[in-house]
């Protein structure tokens, strides 16, 4: 369109998602094929946001910081870029999904 501003030729999946994008937005991509997400695995919210859903939790542990200790669950994540797993804020976890932590009692492991 123009020296700051780009319309993109998307697949028909992608037809909900605005086709111009300003250059800060965009960059050179390098294919990896090992990186590739099948576009009928995606979840999105009615706002066209990704939706990452957590599978399982897979362990726990304690981080001691300067003045304070911060409680940690490993969570296995669905359709994650990148690693499989991450660390994440138990109390995080547990306000976002309880239901991970209905089954699963901690309580008696630290």
């Amino acid at each position: 369109m123009g020296r700051i501003a780009y319309c993109l030729d998307l697949p028909k999946e992608l037809s909900q998602i605005h086709i111009t994008f300003h250059v800060s937005q965009l960059w050179k991509c390098l294919v990896d094929d090992s990186v590739v997400v099948p576009l009928e695995n995606i979840q999105m919210d009615d706002h066209l946001n990704y939706i990452e859903r957590p599978v399982m939790i897979l362990d726990r542990k304690m981080k001691t910081l300067r003045n304070k200790v911060v409680e940690l669950v490993k969570v296995q994540w669905l359709l994650c870029k990148g690693s499989e797993w991450m660390w994440e804020p138990e109390d995080e976890m547990r306000e976002h999904y309880p239901e991970f932590f209905r089954t699963a009692d901690f309580e008696d492991e630290v």
